[in-house]
């Protein structure tokens, strides 16, 4: 694997940016300044500059995890093809709407998938259409029973206890729904709030003034729906940044077998280590899957010799990702049950 250029990766004033995107996405630059002890101007300079050349975008993702972590339906795929033959079966999956996410790794024959799938149902892409395609030499599936961590909580840790309290949302408050017929995930959302989440989907840092214009509707509405939104905690931002930039060139794939007792116990400390952006129960002999950002293989060891011990671990496989070749937002999202 291709080393990353010292000068790609971006600087620490740069990465504690991002960082504080990660838990408030609609951060002020004078908050931004205020919290991370950095002047308002190079705040908006460097905020400015991340976004202007795409480095990093500030995504909406409305709904959030549900607090008992169900799934309402995906499957997690491990496709192996003949060699020669992964570009096509690559660029077919990732064609479908149902496929938002996947992974090439270093094999060279082997990709890691999800689909969206109705829990319990015969998919056609499993049991038809990727058995009888004669470039796959075989096919892994198993269904996501419990997710313990999303990409959207993953955090970078550059940040201080005292910097990232300071910027952690307070907890949703409970019972809070908005008027208007219900919409999806059992939460009632009204024809103006649905345009502003429609309007701040592609870039959650549109201003209130901006957003105000497209959707027309005073600015004083547009911000108090916008308060109300963000303390229901239905306002849930997602920053997209690729982690190279990060100083984080290995992702790796980790499926691991855990005994029942201590399956939940160990997905919640995955979930609470800062390398891992995903961690799920899913069924099949890896009973928990999970994805981690390292700096180099010297962490991924340090992580599998050291940090899994004690967790009830009897079998790791781990797989290095050379090639994300799709990551639509937040793809658990909209089949999580709430």
């Amino acid at each position: 694997m291709a080393r990353v250029s010292a000068d790609s990766v971006l600087s620490l004033t740069d990465q504690r940016l991002v960082a504080a995107l990660q838990w408030d996405g609609r951060l002020t630059a004078e908050r931004a300044a205020r919290v991370l002890g950095l002047s308002p101007v190079t705040v908006r300079r460097r905020l400015q500059a991340l976004g202007a050349d795409g480095t990093v975008r500030v995504v909406i993702s409305p709904v959030a995890r549900p607090r008992d972590g169900g799934s309402a339906g995906a499957l997690f795929l491990r496709i192996r093809v003949l060699r020669g033959r992964l570009d096509t079966i690559v660029a077919a999956l990732a064609a479908r709407e149902d496929i938002p996410f996947i992974d090439v790794t270093t094999s060279g024959d082997e990709i890691f998938a999800v689909a969206r799938t109705e829990p319990g149902s015969r998919d056609p892409l499993v049991f038809r259409q990727l058995p009888s395609t004669q470039a796959v030499t075989s096919l892994e599936s198993a269904t996501i029973l419990h997710v313990f961590r999303l990409t959207s909580e993953w955090r970078h840790h550059v940040l201080t206890e005292t910097e990232r309290a300071a910027l952690a949302p307070p907890e949703p408050v409970p019972g809070a729904t908005a008027p208007g017929p219900s919409g999806p995930y059992g939460v009632d959302t009204d024809a103006l709030e649905q345009s502003l989440l429609d309007a701040l989907t592609p870039d959650a840092r549109l201003t209130s003034a901006t957003l105000a214009a497209r959707t027309g509707h005073p600015e004083s509405t547009v911000r108090r729906r916008l308060t109300r939104l963000t303390a229901q905690g239905r306002l849930i931002t997602q920053v997209l940044v690729d982690p190279c930039r990060l100083g984080l060139p290995i992702e790796a794939k980790l499926l691991l077998h855990v005994a029942p007792d201590h399956l939940a116990a160990a997905g919640h400390a995955l979930a609470d280590h800062p390398a891992v952006h995903g961690a799920f129960a899913t069924s099949g002999p890896s009973n928990l899957h999970a994805a981690a950002y390292f700096p180099d293989l010297t962490a991924l060891y340090g992580f599998l010799s050291r940090d899994l011990v004690g967790l009830g671990i009897t079998h790791v496989e781990t797989a290095i990702v050379s090639h994300a070749v799709k990551r639509t937002p937040e793809p658990l999202r909209p089949i999580l049950s709430r």
